[in-house]
């Protein structure tokens, strides 16, 4: 008996759980729809979901501020003060360093 008769043999024996095997390979590791890709995607879909998440509460937190800015006009006082170290002409500005020398 050749190889080659061996080899069909044993395939042709063994052919249904060969092809379960390729499948579960193809459809678990290869191709764009496979379940490993679409657990990366998933993984990518929390991370950005997060980032949404985080993101709608910095504009939730600076509408708030720019209505009160836009209602409050000591508001905007407050932070030309604070930000950009503005006075009015009979102040003076104290600005203290916190340099650490090591």
């Amino acid at each position: 008996m050749s190889k080659f008769q061996y080899l069909k043999k044993y395939i042709s024996h063994f052919k249904y759980v060969i092809v379960i095997i390729a499948g579960i390979v193809l459809v678990g590791f290869v191709g764009e729809n496979s379940f490993w890709n679409r657990r990366h995607l998933n993984k990518e879909i929390k991370s950005l979901s997060e980032q949404i998440d985080s993101m709608k509460a910095c504009y939730t937190a600076d509408s708030i501020r720019l209505n009160e800015i836009d209602r409050n006009p000591a508001a905007i006082e407050k932070i030309a003060r604070e930000r950009y170290f503005m006075k009015t002409d009979d102040e003076d500005i104290f600005m203290f360093a916190d340099d650490k020398k090591q």
